[in-house]
């Protein structure tokens, strides 16, 4: 089974979903309402999510430039968040409109991605930040964005899978314009982020998949949101689009699976 969320589109009543990949097509086979007191958890706008290991779940709700703070939530298994933990003013403070785009778990530690830039990323170089669970200390790495030419280009997964990270890399171009829509690994063996408000080490990133064939075969044009990412024990990893809620957006949503190796 596979988790997913819907993001502020939604936003009046945020839900996680449980999704079965095994039959074709994939079936959505439980909605659970994220609340706040047995109410919808307003304010929300839900960008990653991750199992706690205990039958819960982590899910990172993207900031904006409208007051909406970027903050981690814990959701127990009834779906009632149960703890919020914000970012560290010297992190919060430097936000842009584009936040966390993603949280994975590797044992007791969060690693997030931070969609594009902040104030103070030097130029064409993301975030991913380690939350840990135990001390509850920050720690942050560089991720080297690709260049293109016209539009932007930033990050909308992350997902741990046999001790490395995988994320998404995207542009935001459609159809014959988009250039980037990959899969990426960082390796995490040797990898120590830095504390928060100084240098931080760049990672070396491996390009893992191309999508931008896989989207072509479907015979529309390249949409521009792929946007989530799971991967299960055998290796393959299923990928899914955010269609805008048909705002602006033809509606189709892309789910797939590819193999990693």
């Amino acid at each position: 089974m596979l988790y997913a969320v819907n993001d502020s589109f939604y936003s009046a009543q945020p839900r996680i979903f449980t999704i079965d990949p095994s039959t074709s097509p994939a079936r959505i086979t439980a909605a659970l309402d994220v609340t706040r007191d047995g109410e919808p958890a307003l304010g929300l706008d839900m960008e990653g999510i991750t199992t706690d290991g205990e039958g819960g779940f982590w899910i990172a709700s993207e900031g904006n430039d409208k007051g909406l703070a970027n903050t981690l939530y814990h959701v127990g298994a009834d779906g009632e968040i149960d703890q919020g933990v914000a970012l560290p003013e010297v992190l919060a403070q430097q936000a842009l409109k584009w936040g966390l785009e993603g949280v994975t778990r590797i044992d007791h530690q969060l690693w997030l991605a931070v969609q594009r830039p902040w104030k103070d990323d030097p130029e064409g170089m993301a975030k991913l930040l380690r939350y840990d669970l135990d001390s509850g200390e920050w720690g942050a790495v560089h991720y080297p964005l690709e260049r293109v030419d016209g539009g932007w280009v930033g990050l909308s997964e992350i997902t741990a899978y046999q001790g490395d990270l995988y994320l998404i890399e995207r542009d935001n171009r459609i159809g014959a314009d988009a250039q980037v829509k990959q899969v990426t690994r960082v390796a995490l063996e040797g990898l120590t982020p830095a504390p928060l408000g100084g240098e931080l080490p760049v990672v070396e990133k491996h390009l893992v998949r191309d999508l931008i064939p896989d989207l072509a075969s479907y015979n529309g044009f390249v949409v521009d949101k792929i946007e989530g990412m799971a991967i299960n024990e055998q290796g393959h990893a299923w990928l899914v689009s955010d269609n805008d809620g048909v705002d602006d957006s033809s509606g189709e949503t892309y789910f797939w699976s590819i193999p990693l190796e």
